[in-house]
């Protein structure tokens, strides 16, 4: 997930800076070669051909079989009526469906529980203390689901990533500027509190209402908080700093999107586009920094204050050592972050042997016990790369956590020409990684320093650049991986399966793993939707997309119980205000038959992200980001959720049936 306009203070785009200048193979080039049996969906022709096997009947999508002698059609999964697109500044769903905004950026939730004041003249303590600000990826757990109890699906623990702030809106007349530099360490205190994660325990009431409960198992992670370090790069000199001088500690997270959750009842936060908001004045980067893409100047300028707090975001080397500076305080960032929601009390641990890139998500391969825990995550920039981590240690029922997250095998994905893929070690201790290390020219002292370095280590071993890996998903009825490639308008050529200057639209992936664990290092893969206006133009067989379920910019991803994928949609620029898919939106897909409509439609400016569930499926969760982007406190580009004249904040939609029955 990206930026498009964060109303940064020194420059505008919060997308991080495309720093992959390999040769590695792209995925347009392998795209282009595949055959039709292969390619999976054009438009909307989803689900036509079976997964790399035998073909359905395209037109299995009715509702009831056919009469005598005509052919049998597929039940629909999917029983309700396509919403049209829309421009209007709400929510729009189907008939029979309720849409209710909830815990909007401000809501007090711990501490003084201080009331959010629509002029946004909240202290820095009073943020520290209520929701944070772009809400995000995000996670219901059952306030049960730790006792061996049935999984309460009326009283939870509701955790959500803050993936950054507008300084226009969350200041009472935007941030204050003094020859271009930040003036005020009360209001980037109030910033660097807007981020992070939020801890809420939320139960239904009497009337069936969701409500806030005031917990002390409430809580608000922030890009302050203080956190551990753990795993392979633990203590590497590449993380020393003036506030770490030893590398085992550090102070924050931010710029997280999506999300992931253990098996073990754990929430992970995954930090995105972390690099803008670091500067450095030097001329010789370090390659730790260059491939990054920081910059001389940040995304809010935090750096330019006086004061330890905020010269850590400052990576100009200003001593003669690691420890008497910042110039390692961004090797902090880019870690996967794990958090105990269960307890306030718990201290927030970076797990290095995941990687450090722009983090997407984080999700997990079906556990199995007395197996390894297997997960995915995208690097969410263009040209970049898609990963899996393989643990050493089996996975116990009951007796396991984050360790099994510290020690194991980092992969990145190779996708070849004839559909077939392998995972590719990290690892200083494989054969084949120090010989393409060796081959490149490229040291590395330790495995830290190549987790420190993931990207760079991708280039070294030839993995396929991406179109913006963002969320995954794991397809409950067989295994299958989905992951959104969002969009990549850095193309110049066009290709068989995106005949487009540029892919300004996405397309879905999805791979089927050769080893029934997941653990194995070779899998098959195919295209499963293509998005955009036109459909799969290069066969005659291609349906363009319809008016049901036409979507560009696929970003949010999940997998409900029953194995229908829900798809939410991150547009920008033209595709929102002039293109034909309004408003952004949330889509369900059956990749049984192939079926996709339109379920939600989003508010002005805003993107649709974040999506959990209780146990019964009777209660969505999705989430509203950024409404009216481009806001400022005078030009107001939407006022959801609280109407007219009111900021607009980002908030959580809960979505139930009218009838209080399960959503699907």
């Amino acid at each position: 997930m990206n930026q498009h306009n964060d109303n940064a203070v020194l420059f505008g785009n919060g997308d991080e800076v495309p720093s992959n200048n390999s040769n590695n193979p792209h995925i347009r080039d392998l795209i282009g070669g595949l055959n039709r049996r292969q390619l999976l969906a054009g438009g909307a022709a989803l689900g036509t051909l079976a997964f790399l096997g035998a073909a359905i009947p395209g037109d299995a999508l009715a509702a009831e079989p056919q009469a005598k002698g005509q052919p049998f059609k597929l039940r629909s999964r999917l029983p309700f009526d396509a919403i049209p697109i829309s421009r209007t500044d709400g929510i729009s769903v189907p008939t029979g469906y309720k849409a209710t905004p909830f815990i909007p950026w401000g809501t007090p939730i711990t501490g003084r529980y201080p009331a959010f004041l629509d002029d946004a003249s909240n202290s820095a303590q009073d943020q520290a203390e209520q929701v944070g600000m772009h809400h995000d990826g995000m996670h219901y757990f059952p306030i049960d689901a730790r006792r061996g109890s049935a999984k309460s699906s009326d009283h939870g623990l509701l955790v959500l990533n803050h993936e950054y702030i507008d300084a226009p809106l969350i200041h009472p007349n935007g941030p204050t500027l003094v020859n271009g530099k930040r003036a005020s360490a009360e209001e980037v205190r109030k910033e660097i509190n807007g981020h992070g994660v939020s801890v809420v325990e939320i139960r239904r009431n009497v009337r069936g209402e969701w409500e806030v409960v005031p917990s002390p198992r409430n809580r608000r992670i922030t890009a302050a908080t203080p956190m551990e370090i753990r795993g392979p790069a633990r203590g590497n000199p590449l993380l020393q700093t003036r506030y770490s001088p030893d590398g085992t500690a550090t102070r924050g997270t931010q710029n997280n999107c999506s999300n992931g959750f253990t098996p073990w009842g754990t929430y992970l936060t995954c930090e995105e586009n972390w690099a803008g908001y670091f500067a450095t004045r030097d001329s010789d980067v370090s390659r730790e920094l260059k491939r990054y893409g920081l910059r001389s100047s940040s995304r809010f300028g935090w750096e330019t204050l006086p004061g330890d707090e905020f010269e850590r975001f400052d990576a100009t080397r200003k001593t003669t050592d690691a420890q008497g500076d910042y110039r390692n305080e961004p090797n902090h960032f880019g870690w996967i972050v794990e958090i105990d929601p269960f307890d306030p009390s718990s201290t927030p641990v970076k797990r290095t042997a995941l990687g450090r890139f722009a983090h997407e998500g984080l999700i997990f391969a079906p556990v199995q016990g007395g197996r390894p825990v297997v997960c995915y995550s995208g690097d969410d920039s263009q040209n970049e790369y898609i990963y899996k981590y393989v643990s050493r240690d089996k996975y116990r029922p009951g007796n396991s956590d984050g360790r099994l997250l510290d020690e194991g095998t980092l992969y990145v994905a190779r996708f070849n020409a004839d559909g077939s893929g392998d995972w590719l070690p990290l690892d200083i201790n494989d054969r084949r990684f120090r010989s393409a290390c060796e081959t490149a020219g490229v040291t590395f002292a330790n495995q830290g320093e190549v987790l420190i370095n993931t990207r760079l280590a991708a280039d070294i071993v030839g993995a396929t650049r991406m179109d913006r890996p963002e969320w995954g998903a794991v397809n409950p009825d067989n295994g299958e991986v989905y992951f959104t490639l969002t969009n990549n308008t850095a193309r110049t050529t066009t290709d068989a399966a995106n005949p487009r200057i540029a892919n300004a639209y996405g397309h879905i992936i999805r791979w089927r793993e050769n080893s029934r664990d997941h653990t194995g290092l070779r899998f098959d893969w195919n295209i499963f939707l293509l998005a955009g206006p036109n459909g799969d133009s290069r066969d005659p067989k291609g349906q363009p997309l319809s008016e049901q379920n036409i979507l560009a910019s696929p970003d949010g991803l999940w997998f409900d119980d029953e194995g229908r994928l829900w798809i939410q949609t991150d547009m920008s620029g033209s595709q929102l205000s002039s293109g034909p898919f309004g408003n952004n939106q949330m889509l369900v897909a059956d990749p049984r038959s192939g079926e996709v409509k339109r379920f939600l439609v989003g508010p002005l400016g805003a993107e649709v992200t974040g999506i959990t569930a209780t146990p019964d499926f009777k209660t969505l969760f999705i989430n509203i980001q950024h409404p009216g982007e481009g806001s400022t406190a005078t030009n107001l580009l939407s006022t959801w959720p609280d109407g007219p004249g009111k900021r607009p904040r980002s908030a959580t939609v809960i979505i139930t049936r009218d009838d209080g029955r399960r959503l699907l």
